[in-house]
């Protein structure tokens, strides 16, 4: 593709050799809270620097800083912000607007809440467009739609006349990469700019970034707290914890022998940089996956599953049959709109399939009411993907816990809150927590609960629905950890469904392959990473970040 949009102009400070970004003893605040405490760094022209750590670690804050968009009544910053060698924090708004968007440019965090909803996607890019200075209305429309194929998009002007809610989630974080380069900055500032999509999607926005890095000599601070990522596109890293550095430097020195205790746990932790790190606690399950006399504990035979929508026939579930042995976990992988979440639903009797068989423990589900599929969920239980929402937030976690044993009818109440108790020692609560609402819990805790309250009523097969997604790395290798320890003591069989394939190489122990709702390979998870047979099994396995990133020649 032809280099639509010229490099910015070469200035004397990217000349002297001088940092495009210097960051010297940044303090910020909200309200009388420290949440950023002496943050310095520097980032060279054309070159890419990761801000990493967990939830609160104070990456989006900095970033916010270097912007300026820090809310005006409750955030307070001090130190040195340079760019370019000129210092930042003094500046008036009305001064520092001239290099909002001209020069530093932003790519925020979700796509669908950054782009106004009631106004085409062209009408929005005029905006942007009108930052270059005196262009006709004609030119600037068509260095539009070059910049909207310039990042990827096949039909520009569609694009153009579109809506946000006409394009899908890729296409959206592609406008709005579009909309940042626009106007020619020198520095593009990206928050978690793949964090809500698709492995394969992921990795062709962040092949893109390195593209226009190239091609416009565009420095790029990524924000993300995907440490594969960072490993992979970025050549300087800064870990951050609780508004402090805990280390920096270049990637590959960080990475291969990081010198501060909480690098090392984050390095630990993060799936695509440690394959192997589950495999003796997963060990059991493997025998029994292995062994052929196991009992299948679910079995779906050709299951078939449409809606009309608009009068049209979706057919949301094609021919899917999948076996999964007791006391083994099965992952469901592939991208949104594959028929994951519709085959889960048929799992836990939620949907009735069209055709086909579902069989859980030697009974049939398939074809039944609901109330007489109500004893057969005891011995089925569901934890959601997200624990900030699955939890009622007035409800005490005694009583969130205790509810699947009242609907059931389970013993008496000594007994209740007995097994109560069990099952959140289980997942490593204690009685502190039985008196504390959601609010009062982190999100590890709260998934926790969760998990508590689907081991109750001690069931055979739990269906696991992204359980990890909105969890920090050193969160989610607990709950990992959690899930491996109660399967191993209790026998559980998991359906896991996920995006996250590096974790899926780490926990499961089978992987069906699905895409527009059929199941496209199937397999022992070994097999499937090491020799899938499928260019789109292919496809999402090389999403994976699973290397360390090298400055371009």
């Amino acid at each position: 593709m032809t280099n639509v949009l010229p490099a910015p102009a070469q200035t004397p400070a990217a000349a002297l050799g001088h940092p495009l970004l210097r960051v010297e003893g940044l303090e910020v605040s909200y309200g009388g809270t420290q949440v950023v405490s002496d943050v310095g760094f520097s980032l060279e022209r054309g070159a890419s620097l990761a801000l990493i750590g967990e939830s609160g670690s104070g990456k989006s804050t900095i970033a916010r800083s270097v912007l300026r968009l820090l809310p005006r009544d409750l955030g307070r910053s001090s130190g040195r912000i340079e760019f370019e060698g000129r210092e930042l924090l003094g500046l008036r708004e009305r001064q520092f607007r001239r290099l909002r968007g001209r020069e530093l440019g932003f790519v925020p965090q979700d796509p669908a809440n950054s782009l106004n909803p009631v106004r085409t996607i062209g009408a929005q890019a005029h905006e942007a467009a009108a930052l270059l200075g005196r262009h006709s209305k004609a030119e600037r429309t068509e260095l539009i739609l070059e910049t909207l194929a310039q990042v990827g998009l096949d039909d520009p002007r569609r694009v153009y006349r579109s809506y946000p809610h006409q394009l899908s989630g890729g296409m959206l974080q592609r406008v709005l990469i579009g909309l940042a380069v626009l106007p020619r900055p020198k520095l593009l500032v990206a928050d978690e700019p793949t964090s809500a999509l698709d492995v394969t999607i992921q990795k062709r926005i962040l092949d893109l970034l390195s593209r226009l890095r190239s091609e416009l000599d565009i420095s790029l601070l990524l924000i993300t707290h995907d440490l594969a990522i960072a490993a992979e596109r970025a050549e300087k890293i800064v870990v951050l914890k609780d508004g402090t550095v805990q280390e920096q430097g270049p990637t590959a020195a960080v990475f291969s022998a990081p010198s501060s205790a909480y690098a090392q746990k984050l390095h630990a932790d993060v799936p695509a940089l440690n394959p192997d790190r589950y495999a003796e606690p997963r060990a059991a399950g493997q025998r029994r996956a292995d062994d052929p006399a196991t009992e299948a504990r679910i079995e779906v035979r050709g299951v078939t599953k449409s809606f009309t929508v608009d009068g049209a026939t979706l057919t949301a579930v094609d021919d899917v049959s999948f076996t999964v042995p007791a006391g083994t976990t099965h992952a469901l992988v592939g991208e949104s709109g594959s028929g994951k979440t519709t085959t889960i639903r048929l799992l836990l009797g939620l949907e009735q399939p069209d055709t086909g068989e579902i069989v859980v423990a030697g009974e049939r589900l398939d074809g039944r009411s609901h109330d007489s599929l109500r004893a057969a969920r005891r011995h089925l239980q569901l934890v959601y993907q997200n624990p900030f929402t699955s939890l009622d937030p007035t409800w005490k976690v005694e009583r969130l816990v205790r509810e699947p044993l009242d609907r059931y009818r389970v013993g008496d109440q000594d007994e209740r809150a007995g097994r109560v108790r069990e099952a959140l020692a289980s997942v490593g609560l204690d009685e502190r927590y039985l008196g504390r609402r959601p609010t009062a819990l982190s999100g590890g805790q709260r998934q926790r609960v969760a998990i508590a309250r689907a081991l109750v009523l001690r069931p055979d097969v739990i269906v696991l629905d992204e359980p990890t997604s909105a969890l920090d790395v050193s969160v989610q290798a607990d709950i990992v950890e959690v899930l491996l320890s109660l399967q191993a003591e209790l026998g559980l069989t998991y359906v896991f469904v996920s995006h996250d394939l590096a974790l899926i190489r780490q926990l499961a122990h089978s992987v069906s392959v699905m895409h527009r709702g059929r199941i496209v390979e199937h397999g022992p998870t070994a097999q499937i990473f090491e020799s899938p047979r499928e260019d789109y099994t292919r496809a999402l396995l090389d999403s994976i970040p699973a290397g360390i990133s090298t400055p371009p020649a």
